[in-house]
């Protein structure tokens, strides 16, 4: 599910002296991110013109007094860095909206800084191990309309918060919240709301006040109902609930007309509640470990939903229902009691992930071949049957990318694999493979190949074709060519073997081809009676020419 993700283009590193760049202090963005820098370059505060400036992921200890020189700027990241405080100077930036400290071990106290910032918009603090908000700063920052406050150590909010009346979007997840921040309720400009990994135990009901809100996040958590005012926040499409303890849904949240997105995994709903079948806008739908037995006949009405999980429930077949949402794009029925697939599963002519890892199919289903849009099969059996083959036909699959097929009882693999074109992860670990097809050498574009736990003892000769490997898992097989220690260097090792292998082996070809030319020219006959009389013991042809000539010549006896 979205939530507050940061974006930032690539840009020129910071110029050199000698770059024509550096003359020019007309310069608007600077990144200087991921440099491993201990502290911020000086030449930075020469470019006074300077808006954006992406310092993230260093390990910068301190920020100069000279950061007061860019005056003009608008972004500055600093996250993920080493910054335990915060000079005065920082205060200074008039024209600062919008300002990233997360990830740093920052003292609580060197915050109050920040409330000098009047300008800022966005301010994210995550994971700096705050136990309170600076109450500075819900006095003093009335522009603010992101505050991110993600992975701390947060009982409470202060009451001052209320003066965030054009905050939009709140991240509160992963703290130690037990109530429900009730000072949300009137910040009536509130578009999103993330509460998710907390401890809170209710919402209240005057959560309907919030009508603009349009995401809500309140996974992990100890919910055991929700207020029937939820109905109110009519611009919700976004409500992730998973992992609570709901056991149903009010109805009243029918009127929600512009659900997108729900998640209820993690729920003992047992059935599938009956106002979801009314939101037919729904596109992403989560249903994992809910105790589901069968869908409603309504279901079919989802016509529009792109994603639908509904592993780890407990099944027996595929629903029919599900063939009817040609939309779907992503399917997971990982770990249910499914035996067989319906016929009409080509119904689903969009299906691009499907999951069906830990059921109990009896043998590959074959229903599968007939999704020519699919990119990535799931069908390892840790738990449930296991499969013997996979069908050569599996190379219809011509768009497929990632096979996961580990935890079988397979002993071979098709040769149809190496016609699939785009495939790039293949996993076979836990099997019985014995060997390898050579046609495999011919998925060029195989990036990983994980074999480990079979009985594999030799590698195709020409596997080192495979030039976009860089995951070759051999781990737990008996092998032999290549050996074992060479196999545990890691795969320029493994391609090295090879190649000197191959290269023995044409060597040992055109020696023998030397040796079967030079023995038909010297009249030995032809290598395969050759072959056959040594088999035999016998003379060669040409010896038995010889006896024959001796014993035809008259006059030709002992001397006594």
């Amino acid at each position: 599910m979205s939530k507050d993700v940061k974006s930032v283009e690539c840009s020129p590193k910071i110029p050199q002296r000698n770059d024509p760049q550096h003359v020019n202090d007309r310069r608007f963005f600077i990144d200087a991110s991921n440099q491993s820098l201990t502290a911020i370059p000086l030449e930075i505060f020469t470019f006074t013109e300077v808006e954006e400036v992406h310092l993230e992921n260093n390990q910068i200890e301190e920020i100069p007094q000279e950061i007061q020189c860019l005056k003009k700027i608008r972004v500055l990241y600093l996250d993920k860095n080493n910054l335990r405080s915060l000079c005065p100077a920082l205060g200074l930036l008039s024209s600062l909206e919008s300002l990233d400290l997360s990830y740093n071990p920052i003292f609580s106290s060197s915050l109050l800084v920040v409330s000098f910032l009047r300008a800022l918009r966005e301010l994210r603090l995550y994971q700096t191990d705050l136990k309170e908000i600076p109450v500075t700063i819900c006095k003093n920052l009335h522009h603010l309309e992101l505050l991110g406050l993600t992975g701390n150590h947060l009982k409470c909010l202060p009451k001052e918060i209320v003066n965030q009346t054009k905050l939009r979007e709140i991240y509160l997840k992963r703290n130690q919240l037990e109530v429900f921040p009730q000072e949300l309720c009137v910040l009536y400009n509130l578009e999103i709301i993330d509460l998710d990994e907390n401890k809170i135990g209710a919402i209240p009901e005057e959560i309907g006040h919030l009508t603009q809100l349009q995401k809500f996040f309140l996974a992990s958590n100890n919910l055991p109902v929700l207020p029937v005012s939820l109905c109110q926040c009519s611009q919700l499409s976004v409500l992730d609930l998973s992992h609570n303890l709901l056991h149903s849904i009010p109805n009243s949240l029918a009127e929600l007309r512009e659900m997108t997105e729900i998640g209820l995994s993690g729920n003992r709903l047992e059935k599938v509640p009956h106002l979801i079948c009314r939101w037919t806008s729904l596109h992403l739908l989560y249903l994992r470990n809910t105790g589901l037995r069968r869908l409603r006949g309504s279901f079919r009405r989802l016509v529009n939903l792109r994603c639908l999980d509904l592993s780890q429930n407990h099944l027996d077949h595929c629903p029919p229902q599900i063939c009817v949402l040609k939309n779907l794009e992503v399917l997971a029925l990982d770990d249910n009691k499914i035996g067989q697939l319906p016929s009409e599963l080509n119904s689903l002519s969009k299906l691009k992930i499907l999951g069906l890892t830990g059921n109990e199919f009896l043998s590959f289903p074959e229903e599968v071949l007939s999704l020519e849009s699919l990119e990535k099969l799931y069908i390892g059996q840790d738990q449930g049957s296991k499969l013997t083959y996979v069908p050569e036909h599996i190379g219809k699959l011509q768009s497929l990318k990632e096979l996961y097929i580990e935890n079988n009882r397979l002993e071979y693999l098709p040769m149809s694999l190496g016609s699939i074109p785009n495939l790039e992860v293949l996993d076979c670990r836990h099997n019985s493979l014995k060997q390898l097809p050579d046609a495999i050498c011919q998925a060029q574009a195989l990036k990983e190949l994980l074999l480990e736990d079979n009985l594999l003892t030799h590698l195709p000769e020409n596997l080192d074709s495979l030039v976009n490997i860089k995951v070759l898992t051999l781990m737990d097989n008996p092998m032999k060519e290549p050996p074992k220690e060479v196999c545990a260097e890691g795969n320029e090792a493994i391609w090295k073997y090879l190649k000197e292998k191959r290269k023995r082996n044409i060597m040992a070809t055109k020696i023998q081809a030397w040796w079967r030319g030079t023995m038909v020219r010297k009249g030995f006959g032809k290598f395969s009676e050759l072959i056959k009389a040594r088999k035999k013991g016998k003379a060669s042809p040409k010896d038995k020419k010889g006896k024959r000539n001796v014993k035809e010549i008259p006059g030709k006896k002992n001397k006594k």
